[in-house]
């Protein structure tokens, strides 16, 4: 809206330039020295109104003060450092033919987080498993250390026969602490922040609530291979988690607009030598754009696209932006957006304009991205008054 209004009031001020000028022509010498005092005035109230700085020609209210080095780089994210997650629970018919739900009986939630089981630490789903075999077979209960939120607590879940399998259940579905492979978007130097994948980490799908990962840590990741999108079928990176990249981070925030954090290491860009402006809004333009990802092992490769539109409204799930791929090469790889990419740069014009998020099931050569300026307000960087609110990190 803000860059539409400028339209407007130029137009006013360069009919009101072209009144006085016809002015100056019509007045005697002594009018015409009067005008150019009016002008001239003019110019100053023209400067005021329109934004623009005479000396050197550039707009006063126009780029955020902010620039960041673009990201492009694949990360794993890690939903907290111990222990496996529940994502929900299930019915256990027993050997009668009863339906029992263990887990909804020892009072467990999708998002608890399991830290122990019989008082030995868990990292994986498979402990459990193996744990509540050995529980059930001994006809004795297991006891769990549990952490929801910031609260900590303990609970006994008593393992079931289960008449399908013929081995003993509790009705958990659990993960473990990898949530998945996404891209960076951006690193800010002053404050070591971070913004990644562009969208919310929630428990089940789109609709849940976000995950807890205040205990979460991004780390750097590889890809090993591709699965190509096509329609009705997303495609998707398989990424493999690194533990020996200089990308290691916090999770501080889970938005709509992304997660943030802090770095552990500075990171620099394979193919921008330094940091580049992040673009307002009504900066971005309808046209041609690109993108930076990985597509093999932990190498940044540069994509065409085109912004096919720029939504001013959403910022509240965050598509912004529609793009297009037009690669030839990565259509040809990936059929498209696929997912790993939530978060990929989008740039335009040497300035950071935005990230993917989201791919069209039905049409992915198509997709969503959020403005990478709403993601630095998100992240506290930058404000909706045009200030950079990036302090050096202690």
């Amino acid at each position: 809206m803000r860059g539409k209004t400028t339209i407007n009031v130029c137009i006013v001020c360069a009919f009101l330039i072209f009144f006085y000028q016809a002015n100056v022509v019509a007045n005697t010498a002594f009018n015409t020295v009067k005008s150019h005092a009016i002008i001239a005035n003019f110019e100053q109230l023209k400067e005021k109104l329109c934004g623009i700085d005479s000396d050197n020609n550039t707009k006063i209210n126009g780029l955020p003060e902010i620039s960041v080095i673009p990201g492009g780089q694949s990360i794993g994210v890690l939903t907290h450092d111990k222990g496996v997650f529940v994502a929900g629970s299930y019915d256990v018919v027993n050997l009668a033919g009863e339906k029992i739900n263990p887990a909804n009986a020892a009072g467990l939630k999708a998002g608890d987080v399991i830290l122990a089981v019989d008082g030995l630490e868990i990292n994986s789903d498979s402990q459990v498993k193996n744990l509540v075999l050995k529980a059930g077979a001994s006809g004795r209960s297991v006891s769990l250390q549990v952490k929801r939120g910031n609260r900590f607590f303990h609970t006994t879940l008593e393992p079931v026969l289960c008449k399908d399998t013929q081995d003993y259940r509790v009705g958990l579905l659990l993960k473990d602490n990898a949530a998945g492979v996404g891209t960076l978007t951006y690193y800010e130097p002053d404050s070591d922040s971070y913004g990644a994948l562009g969208h919310v980490i929630s428990s089940n799908n789109c609709n849940s609530k976000p995950v807890d990962l205040l205990d979460g840590k991004i780390v750097g990741a590889s890809v090993q291979g591709l699965s190509k999108g096509k329609r009705g079928q997303p495609g998707e990176k398989i990424g493999m988690l690194q533990s020996g990249t200089n990308i290691s981070g916090t999770i501080t925030k889970n938005t709509k607009l992304g997660i943030f954090g802090k770095l552990q290491e500075p990171l620099a860009n394979p193919i921008y030598s330094g940091s580049i402006p992040v673009a307002a809004l009504h900066e971005i333009q309808l046209g041609p754009a690109e993108i930076l990802t990985v597509l093999h092992d932990d190498q940044v490769e540069k994509f065409s696209v085109e912004i096919l539109k720029v939504y001013n409204q959403a910022r509240q799930d965050g598509k912004g932006l529609i793009i297009r791929i037009t690669d030839h090469k990565l259509l040809e790889e990936t059929g498209g957006i696929i997912q790993g990419m939530s978060g990929s740069p989008i740039i335009q014009g040497g300035k950071l304009v935005g990230a993917v998020t989201h791919v069209f099931v039905n049409e992915p050569a198509k997709g969503y991205g959020v403005p990478a300026i709403w993601m630095l307000e998100e992240a506290g960087l930058y404000n909706s008054a045009g200030e950079n609110t990036t302090k050096p990190a202690a």
